[in-house]
């Protein structure tokens, strides 16, 4: 199960139990009633619109014989991983070290630091100063930034 598990670790565990249905070609709605569910819920569940919650989680184990918990910690890990995402999409490099100017063409506010990163850490360290192409790697750190830079001062084409 340990294995199993880092290999599924942060995807939803409807998800999984969708994939384990269609292997033993069992129908949801059927199975939703079989464990004493209602099949939207367990629909909700396997297109990761719902979470899974304990009760339901035992029951599906049992009737699919599964490791006991399999499917909470499946959960579990799968929360941590959306909560990872949240905290990334809030965090942001100290805006009062690098220029507006630098960023002429947007809003500084609005950038989505984390998805436009290539484009930041290229025209940071094509136009910034000594404190914004430290600030930007102080951010990303020295790993992300070697990604997109060849030697100091030089750009990946």
């Amino acid at each position: 199960m340990n294995e199993e598990l880092q290999i599924l670790k942060g995807i939803h565990p409807g998800v999984y139990l969708n994939r384990k249905l269609k292997e033993k070609k069992l129908q949801k709605g059927r199975f939703a009633i079989q464990v004493n569910e209602y099949p939207q819920t367990l629909g909700d569940i396997t297109k990761g619109k719902r979470s899974m919650n304990t009760p339901l989680a035992l029951k599906i184990e049992k009737e699919l014989n599964l490791a006991e918990g399999f499917l909470m910690m499946l959960q579990i890990f799968y929360d941590i991983e959306q909560e990872k995402h949240k905290l990334l999409e809030n965090a942001k490099p100290d805006l009062s070290k690098l220029r507006r100017g630098l960023f002429w063409d947007t809003n500084m506010e609005k950038i989505d630091w984390h998805r436009q990163r290539r484009a930041v850490i290229q025209r940071v360290f094509e136009r910034g100063n000594s404190v914004e192409k430290a600030e930007i790697t102080r951010f990303y750190g020295d790993i992300e930034i070697e990604q997109f830079i060849n030697k100091p001062g030089q750009l990946h084409a």
